[in-house]
């Protein structure tokens, strides 16, 4: 039995749609985001996004079907605001 596609609503208003496992990146690429980067391995936390409140780190976690629906925001860190 094929999943069920998870829509991902972006910070731009873009509506993407994926499969559980699907890379943030290139999710992001197809609603026209860049996510920021820096290690690729998790340490530096610069690729952070909050995925329907809860933030996750994309360049170590795939997508997962928590809800049939995600909201991104950016997480904001007051101290580089």
């Amino acid at each position: 039995m094929k999943k069920p596609l998870i829509k991902i609503n972006w910070p731009n208003k873009v509506l993407t749609e994926a499969n559980e496992g699907d890379d943030w990146f290139n999710n992001a690429k197809k609603a026209n985001i860049i996510i920021p980067t820096g290690c690729l391995s998790g340490s530096c936390g610069a690729c952070e996004i909050d995925v329907n409140g809860k933030t996750i780190r994309p360049c170590i976690t795939n997508i997962e079907l928590s809800d049939q629906e995600l909201n991104i925001e950016f997480t904001t860190d007051p101290y580089w605001n």
